[in-house]
């Protein structure tokens, strides 16, 4: 992938992931984190198990980043963007299905 591409998908990434990775960690650890979301037999969540992996993401240099992470990137990137034209009256409970999905996948819509 060329590299404008792969600053232009840093960028938006980073835009999207609006949670550092401290509160990312935090919300993963919470048993609110690992009710929400689309799980399949019982196992993890699809959001929570790319809440880990934006984790992993945060913590690698830029220069290491594979193509299989810029990919997991913009799909973070579609998913917030996505969901956050949804919500209606969720956007306001801090405690909604809604926000704790963001938060899983690294974007917490109370600190836009």
């Amino acid at each position: 992938m060329a590299d404008d591409d792969h600053a232009a998908t840093w960028s938006d990434f980073n835009e999207a992931v609006n949670m550092t990775p401290a509160a990312l960690r935090k919300h993963l650890d919470g048993a609110a984190s690992q009710e929400v979301g689309q799980k399949k037999d019982g196992a993890e969540s699809t959001g929570h198990a790319m809440g880990r992996r934006i984790l992993a993401i945060k913590d690698t240099k830029k220069a290491d980043l594979t193509d299989d992470d810029y990919a997991a990137m913009r799909k973070v990137v579609g998913y917030v963007h996505r969901h956050l034209k949804q919500g209606g009256d969720a956007r306001k409970d801090p405690d909604s299905p809604w926000r704790l999905s963001l938060m899983n996948w690294g974007h917490d819509p109370h600190k836009d």
